[in-house]
């Protein structure tokens, strides 16, 4: 039987493989973080709102921009007021932050997300229609972060969040501080799911969820008792749950900036474990892993043989669109 570190690194026989050292992750050593979220549309306003008021053990600070400066204001005034009548629970303070600012801080959340497809149009896979758009930007902001000198965690949650991780380590950041946070939700629908059908049940207490917040994502019902038809069946309803949403005449924001972008990112932060997307070897693949001060610690779990034929058919055809 193989462990998920065979996909790109035969041999590895630990229950955990570590990817990075500690140039990237000093800042884990500090109780709390300074971060700063570039772009406040749906996703990034809905994931500021989720950091408010749930990081007041982890963040010392959000620091927010938008290229709207109306926006930024806005979301600054409503913010910092938010609090509870008694004054006794923290939130973090949110701050306007000038361009100059953008990677003076520990973790840095690129939330930007040009190009979304209007509700009712026939685009196919939604994810990678938003590629182009947000690519170009992707490049002038990663690019800015490395000639920076920026040695935190860059965040990607816009979609696709895999193919944009490749763009922002291209663009000139190290592999190991490039993390996408896009497996989250996929998490959350599998189990959204498997609450509602017991033929899926076991996925809420042995399942497990690999690959890219898209169309190679894998779902597994259980590691330990897998079955590969039913595994199956639960990946397309979570791939396709975004869908059923566009088709009720909305945009599907809301779980993934709050399961991918605020709980993954607060629990990434806090060294907990939380589903996201590191370099495997070069290509960025989701599972579920913790931050330490010494590098990103990877759960190493043995595979079934079916399954694990579906994550190197998934890590090929990423590996696949690096050459393109």
């Amino acid at each position: 039987m193989k462990r998920l570190s065979d996909l790109f690194r035969p041999g590895c026989g630990e229950d955990f493989f570590q990817i990075g050292g500690p140039e990237y992750f000093r800042f884990m050593e500090k109780k709390k973080k300074r971060l700063h979220l570039f772009a406040l549309g749906d996703v990034g306003g809905t994931l500021l709102m989720g950091l408010k008021l749930l990081g007041g053990d982890s963040l010392s600070e959000i620091g927010i921009y938008d290229i709207r400066d109306p926006m930024a204001a806005r979301w600054e005034i409503e913010m910092n007021q938010v609090r509870e009548g008694d004054g006794s629970r923290r939130f973090p303070p949110v701050r306007v932050l000038q361009r100059t600012e953008l990677f003076d801080c520990d973790v840095f959340l690129f939330c930007a997300s040009l190009g979304v497809p209007p509700v009712g149009a026939d685009v196919g896979d939604v994810r990678m229609a938003q590629y182009q758009a947000n690519a170009g930007l992707m490049r002038e902001i990663a690019g800015e972060a490395a000639d920076s000198g920026f040695s935190g965690l860059f965040a990607v949650v816009s979609d696709p969040v895999d193919p944009l991780c490749r763009t922002a380590a291209a663009a000139g950041l190290a592999a190991e501080q490039v993390k996408g946070f896009g497996l989250g939700v996929m998490n959350a629908r599998a189990a959204y799911f498997a609450e509602r059908d017991p033929r899926f049940s076991s996925y809420l207490t042995e399942g497990a969820i690999f690959g890219p917040h898209g169309e190679d994502l894998v779902v597994a019902n259980s590691l330990s008792s897998y079955d590969d038809t039913l595994s199956k069946e639960l990946t397309s309803l979570a791939v396709s749950a975004n869908l059923e949403v566009r088709k009720l005449g909305y945009k599907p924001y809301l779980a993934p900036a709050l399961s991918s972008g605020a709980l993954s990112i607060l629990a990434a932060v806090e060294g907990r474990a939380q589903f996201s997307s590191t370099s495997f070897g070069g290509v960025f693949f989701g599972s579920r892993n913790r931050l330490t001060e010494k590098g990103i610690l990877v759960e190493n779990p043995f595979l079934p043989e079916p399954l694990f034929d579906r994550l190197m058919t998934a890590y090929r055809n990423l590996k696949e669109m690096n050459c393109l």
